[in-house]
């Protein structure tokens, strides 16, 4: 099979995911599980070369071989994409390939929630979507744009690495940037995005030091910004992105975080109760006066508390979710039980 041939089976599988790896099958993650492509050998070294080969321009393979790995975006004829990572291993190649839908989908597709996407109303400020790899939180970013891209005439700018959901211009003016073809990096795009009347910017990930200040600044200064952390929960995307900055300029920062933060998602995917397909589990906080205050006196334990006595202001904890989620048959108690064990930590 060429590598075609195992993309378009990946997305009649509707799977998330497709890892080709030297010593295994070809493996499918299709609602968060691995499965192995039945009765296909194990691929070889030169299997996953061809592949790459298939992909990839000579100087890409050699940037790629000099380097370690490459990520980058692919589209088929039919406007099928995905995001490729491309990596060595034991002086082979191999070949992470994440599925990307070709439309973005709608807000009540993904459950999101009217507290949730109030936050897209708001002119400026810091919004935080965070999650392990794999939780959906690209998915859910798009949608939030999707929603400005459909309700306001707003000037959008995104960073991401790689391109994944494609917008097209609808109410707003939409620009998406990719680092390491349109912009070095994502500090560098971000800087450069200010100059460029944004109304909306949206940072994929928010990596270093200079990343996180400066998004920072971009919504003291009268812009919505929406990033994404890599971090388990609100309370500790508060201490990475306080952690990230020298000791002495500690001070400062929360209080600049505490005024431009608009609120935090985390979220997890759980299988879903219909057996087909998974389902966002989603802890939100929100920047109230209480909230920026713990924010400020550094007392971001005591967050959790926060949004278990704040539902009025749409927070919510994991645990409140999961047990919305039980009561309305959306998941079963069986399959989250071990999701629910890795969030009480």
């Amino acid at each position: 099979m060429k590598i075609g041939e195992h993309l378009h089976l990946a997305v009649t599988m509707g799977a998330s995911d497709l890892h080709l790896t030297v010593g295994a099958p070809p493996m499918f993650r299709v609602d968060g599980e691995l499965r192995p492509l039945a009765g296909r050998e194990r691929l070889s070294a030169e299997d996953t070369y061809v592949f790459v080969h298939e992909l990839v321009s000579q100087q890409m393979l050699e940037n790629l071989m000099a380097r370690g790995e490459c990520d980058f975006s692919y589209e088929m004829s039919e406007g099928q994409r995905f995001r490729m990572q491309v990596f060595k291993r034991r002086g082979a190649l191999a070949l992470a390939i994440r599925v990307i839908p070709k439309r973005v989908p709608s807000a009540a597709e993904i459950g999101l929630s009217a507290d949730l996407l109030s936050f897209v109303e708001r002119r400026q400020g810091l919004f935080l979507v965070t999650g392990p790899t794999g939780s959906g939180k690209s998915t859910t970013l798009a949608c939030l744009l999707a929603e400005i891209n459909r309700r306001y005439r707003r000037r959008i700018i995104t960073l991401e690495d790689p391109i994944e959901y494609l917008h097209e211009h609808e109410q707003s003016l939409i620009d998406q940037r990719e680092v390491g073809r349109d912009t070095l990096s994502f500090a560098e795009g971000l800087r450069a995005a200010l100059r460029q009347d944004p109304d909306v910017i949206m940072v994929g990930e928010m990596r270093d030091l200079e990343t996180v200040a400066t998004a920072i600044t971009a919504a003291e200064t009268g812009h919505l910004v929406l990033a994404t952390l890599h971090t388990s929960d609100a309370p500790q995307t508060i201490d990475r992105i306080l952690d990230v900055f020298p000791a002495e300029g500690q001070r400062q920062i929360r209080t600049q975080l505490a005024s431009v933060l608009l609120g935090i998602v985390s979220q997890r995917l759980v299988p879903s109760a219909r057996g087909k397909g998974r389902t966002a589990v989603q802890e939100i906080l929100v920047n109230t006066p209480a909230v920026a205050n713990l924010i400020r006196t550094e007392k971001a334990h005591q967050l959790r508390t926060a949004m278990q006595t704040g539902k009025a202001h749409g927070m919510q904890t994991f645990e409140m979710h999961i047990q919305e989620l039980l009561s309305n048959g959306a998941i079963k108690k069986e399959t989250v039980h071990a999701y629910l064990q890795d969030l009480q930590g």
